[in-house]
């Protein structure tokens, strides 16, 4: 997958062995066997490699989108298991950044870069986790599986114009 004309591109970040670190592909998973995203909309199950995407937005021109959404678990102390919430790239907080890796893709500075010298929109619909285990785990926890849908209902809110919906 490579630049192309999509307006807002969606990509879900996440190992999808290791429990709740599952969410962003089982949103992309769950948006394209229940949603109807408008034809200007791509949602793409990144797994944990979404460097690359990002990197072909910053350094070419064309095909760039307008929007791009970025789904990933987090582990915030002040949140509760399955909220789903926005981050903006520069307000993570100071003291999350070395450990908000989303899956090492991009930095913190990656994301403010696309967003300064692009003119690209970038929102963080992360959720948070409720259990992350040790070793190998299918399966997203119950509080994570309702994150899922909430998320697909925000995503719809952002991405379906008005008199669609």
């Amino acid at each position: 997958m490579r630049p192309n004309d999509k307006k807002t591109m969606i990509f879900g970040c996440g190992n999808v062995i290791m429990g709740d670190d599952g969410y962003g592909p089982a949103v992309v998973d769950e948006l394209h066997a229940h949603y109807d995203l408008p034809e200007n909309t791509e949602a793409v199950d990144v797994g944990t490699c979404v460097r690359e995407y990002l990197f072909d937005y910053l350094l070419t021109e064309e095909g760039r989108p307008d929007r791009i959404i970025i789904l990933d678990a987090v582990d915030f102390p002040d949140r509760h298991p399955g909220e789903v919430f926005q981050i903006r790239p520069d307000s993570i907080p100071a003291k999350k950044i070395h450990d908000f890796s989303l899956h090492q893709f991009p930095t913190v500075n990656l994301l403010q870069e696309l967003e300064e010298n692009t003119g690209i929109k970038i929102l963080i619909l992360a959720a948070q986790v409720d259990f992350i285990p040790k070793e190998i785990q299918p399966g997203l926890s119950p509080a994570m599986s309702t994150a899922v849908k909430k998320a697909c209902e925000k995503i719809v809110q952002v991405t379906v114009p008005v008199e669609e919906k």
